[in-house]
């Protein structure tokens, strides 16, 4: 594929485009409230570090449930997939600047840790499917995660745009860094999800939002 002449911009999902990150929370909450068991005060923190299969294993040996970690991770998923593609909103004014960039000519591309049976759903529900020319995801790049620029790149190859012709638009700072790092332009989403990261995103993006009102109008 060749390298055209526009611009690209590189949108993560959860926590960017998405106001997600609460979702996760409430099935933690919702999941052991079916078990009769509240969400200790320490359990999101402790998990929030852990792969799925971990945070399964954990979850089960902590609260002594008689769930496999097939079974957890399952009913997990689920959970999930109904708050997706039923309550997850699109960050204000996402649509409107999406409609935007697609207007002045950018391509548009979608790169996020979300597998297709959640992102598929909750992009639909928000009104943000038809916005994108290419949409891809950590499983395209082998599960490596956003801490390397792959699925970046993977995205501005796929976009045929340069990477010093992309913006990307992410809220966590591993995402950021890697991005920075192929030349990439950055522009930070304020999350709750990254609050703990917020003077250090500040000090390494090339711009930061808080609502997509304050988002570059030219790229």
């Amino acid at each position: 594929m060749g390298i055209n002449t526009g611009k690209g911009a590189i949108f993560d999902l959860d926590g960017t485009l998405l106001d997600s990150m609460g979702v996760w929370d409430q099935v933690d909450i919702d999941f052991l409230g079916r078990r009769g068991i509240e969400v200790p005060d320490d359990y999101m923190t402790k998990v929030s570090a852990m792969q799925f299969r971990q945070i399964a294993e954990y979850t089960i040996a902590r609260f002594d449930l008689a769930d496999t970690p097939e079974q957890l991770m399952a009913e997990w998923d689920e959970m999930a997939r109904v708050a997706y593609s039923t309550v997850v909103e699109a960050k204000p004014h996402a649509i409107e600047y999406l409609r935007g960039l697609k207007a002045s000519g950018a391509k548009l591309a979608v790169a996020t840790s979300l597998p297709p049976t959640l992102r598929e759903p909750a992009m639909a529900h928000v009104g943000i499917d038809g916005f994108f020319d290419e949409v891809v995801s950590v499983d395209d790049v082998g599960d490596v995660s956003k801490e390397n620029p792959d699925v970046y790149l993977l995205a501005a190859e796929r976009l045929g745009v340069a990477p010093t012709d992309c913006t990307v638009f992410e809220d966590l700072l591993a995402g950021i860094k890697a991005a920075k790092s192929v030349g990439m332009t950055v522009w930070a989403m304020n999350d709750d999800s990254s609050a703990g990261d917020w003077a250090e995103i500040c000090d390494v993006a090339d711009g930061v939002l808080f609502d997509f009102a304050d988002a570059p109008v030219a790229l």
